[in-house]
């Protein structure tokens, strides 16, 4: 497994993390079979969030691995708040009253990386830093983020807290390119020349800021998989193709082709079966050629210009 340098930071992990979101619905033995099928295949970065399962699925996590201190230095753990029933909250309050719950339920004395889980229109940066200043001094939280943002929102944000932001997770594969689109359509007059992200790849890429990549097998909004769907023939045509040819499946390819960019991605996979997780660890030795890689583009229904 290739690992990565995260941000602009001393942090070190694999290239592929493992989202934890469905995890809430594992036995401890299931869980503890998918944590170690992960850490077997190189993969040691666990993606949490408060919200998932109503915290319950940094519950299983702990539990399914006695957490203990040999453990727990042998992993990378990150967890997000904000997301609150029916409305966002960066209040100082619900911060660190969230990262308290997320230590309480993965038995831990600190989260690596903290990320700000979708922008709160309401939020204060004032008050954000002092949350962020209060957990980096007490050890609770070393490493800071946000998510789904763009760059005059990870700018404000960044004008008043202390601490380098060294992650952004955002919603990116194969059938979900708008990143990609604008760069190739510039000052066209087309649909995928619209900017819906204040070009969130290049400012990335600039600050050297690592984008984590959600949801890497699904189209739309969580309408579904792209991968074996007869909605996408040409697709999956030559993705199965390509797979044969590297000696691998097709969510590999899927995978590799996310971390062919050279903006240096994380993918984060959710995947709950074990098998899943060892064929998806194939895609960090898998490297794509540019024909590969732009064949793969066009046919998820790309024109270049």
């Amino acid at each position: 497994m290739k690992r990565i340098t995260i941000g602009n930071s001393a942090l070190t992990a694999s290239e592929i993390s493992l989202g934890c979101m469905r995890m809430a619905d594992l036995s401890k033995e299931d869980a503890n079979k998918v944590i170690n099928t992960a850490l077997e295949n190189g993969i040691d970065f666990f993606d949490h969030a408060d919200i998932y399962g109503g915290g319950k699925s940094e519950e299983v996590f702990a539990d399914a691995i006695d957490m203990n201190a040999t453990i727990r230095e042998k992993m990378i753990l990150q967890s997000k708040c904000g997301i609150r029933q029916g409305f966002f909250d960066f209040s100082k309050e619900h911060i660190i009253s969230s990262v308290e719950g997320s230590l309480k339920r993965l038995k831990t004395d600190y989260l690596d990386t903290l990320l700000l889980h979708r922008p709160d229109t309401l939020f204060e940066p004032e008050e954000v830093a002092v949350a962020f200043t209060e957990l980096e001094k007490s050890g609770k939280v070393r490493h800071f983020g946000v998510s789904n943002q763009n760059p005059g929102q990870i700018e404000l944000l960044k004008k008043y807290v202390d601490q380098e932001l060294i992650a952004n997770q955002l919603q990116f594969s194969i059938m979900h390119t708008g990143m990609i689109d604008t760069g190739f359509n510039v000052n066209m007059t087309i649909d995928p020349s619209l900017d819906r992200d204040g070009g969130i790849l290049e400012y990335s890429r600039l600050n050297n800021m690592t984008i984590q990549a959600w949801s890497p097998f699904q189209y739309g909004f969580f309408e579904g998989v792209f991968l074996d769907n007869d909605k996408f023939p040409e697709l999956n045509k030559t993705i199965d193709k390509i797979a044969a040819d590297k000696g691998v499946t097709n969510s590999a390819i899927a995978v590799a082709w996310i971390q062919r960019h050279p903006a240096s991605f994380q993918t984060v996979v959710g995947t709950m079966n074990p098998g899943r997780i060892a064929d998806i660890a194939k895609a960090s030795d898998v490297t794509l050629s540019r024909e590969e890689w732009y064949e793969i583009y066009r046919a998820a229904g790309n024109q270049l210009p």
